[in-house]
């Protein structure tokens, strides 16, 4: 049976680029806060405040888990966190949902004619 996921949409900003930075990986929430830069071409920044209470919201929602497996090398002050299946599922709702508003603001545009003054 397929789960109802219309309780997480739509995800906000931040919840978005969170999910997205841990899709591809386990990172350590400065790793994701660098992912969020990246992916954005800087120009949506998280800061450790959004961030980490994004990430506390998310557990509880089950939609991320925090891992204890880090590098061997890495500052064991670091927390990892990893994207779940539900986490996963719902990132591809939300992206299954903004497709459809994109293709009918596209439509839209196309069909939309100057008016005159």
């Amino acid at each position: 049976m397929k789960q109802d996921l219309s309780d997480f949409l739509p995800l906000s900003p931040a919840t978005l680029h969170i999910l997205l930075s841990l899709a591809a990986g386990d990172m350590h929430g400065y790793g994701i806060m660098q992912e969020v830069a990246r992916q954005s071409e800087g120009q949506y920044k998280l800061g450790p405040g959004t961030l980490y209470d994004n990430l506390q919201k998310l557990i509880s929602r089950k939609l991320v888990q925090e891992i204890s497996r880090r590098p061997d090398d890495d500052d064991s002050r670091r927390r990892y966190y990893r994207m779940s299946s539900l986490g996963t599922a719902v990132l591809s709702a939300e992206v299954a949902r903004l497709d459809d508003v994109v293709r009918e603001a596209k439509l839209r545009l196309q069909t939309t004619k100057p008016r005159r003054s």
